[in-house]
């Protein structure tokens, strides 16, 4: 197992049983206080991509990127406390599916199996179809089980919304000439400590890598409350 995996498993399962515990206390109030820890910690992040870039498109993209951490910390504020796990089941179900099927079968069903390679060199068709596939699929079944595909549909689009995130901030960091997250703020000593919470040292990423997805995903579903 090569070192940044490793890495990703460790952090991942460590945030994993965090959230859980935050998410089942005190009416998930903690686990909303988290997220929009991680949304302003994220945006600090942002911010120190113009030490690097700054030019009318990456001014435009890091103000959406803002506004849809913004909003997907007001979303997840608002929401039920049940309704989180279409989140986590959907947007990080994605991220760990799409992870996984991309380094076990990437490649070997698609030849030059790059759908985005001008965004995000490293996914592959294999990756992202069969990730969606089973984060749709899991926010399905858990809608089968709550009898809910009425009133909670708009949860289907979790999957799709999270991948449409991940290669906004892809875009993004491509445009700012960034390639992880924290790369510029992780070297103010500080801030490096912070980053280690999620696994932030350079070259894995830091917390807006780990929300990306859910930035885009909860402002639209934010829209979408709101409409209906």
């Amino acid at each position: 197992m090569d070192k940044n995996l490793r890495m990703r498993l460790i952090v991942g399962f460590s945030l994993f049983f965090v959230a859980l515990v935050a998410l089942y206390t005190f009416d998930a109030i903690p686990f909303k206080v988290i997220f929009g820890l991680f949304a302003f910690i994220g945006a600090i992040e942002l911010l120190s991509f113009f030490k690097r870039k700054v030019s009318f498109l990456t001014i435009v993209l890091a103000v959406m990127e803002i506004a849809f951490l913004a909003c997907s910390a007001y979303f997840v504020a608002m929401i039920d406390p049940s309704h989180f796990w279409y989140i986590i089941l959907g947007v990080c179900g994605y991220d760990i599916f799409a992870y996984t099927f991309g380094k076990i079968c990437g490649g070997k069903i698609i030849k030059k199996s790059r759908p985005f390679p001008h965004i995000s060199k490293n996914k592959t068709w294999e990756g992202t179809v069969l990730g969606l596939a089973t984060s749709v699929a899991m926010v399905a079944i858990m809608m089968a089980c709550r009898n809910a595909f009425t009133t909670e549909w708009m949860y289907l689009l979790c999957g799709p919304l999270a991948v449409a995130g991940d290669l906004f901030e892809s875009y993004m960091k491509r445009k700012f000439g960034v390639k992880d997250s924290n790369e510029i703020v992780i070297k103010n000593k500080i801030f490096s400590q912070i980053e280690l919470a999620v696994g932030g040292t350079e070259g894995h990423g830091g917390f807006l890598d780990r929300i990306d997805s859910t930035a885009l995903t909860g402002t639209v579903l934010l829209i979408i409350s709101l409409l209906i």
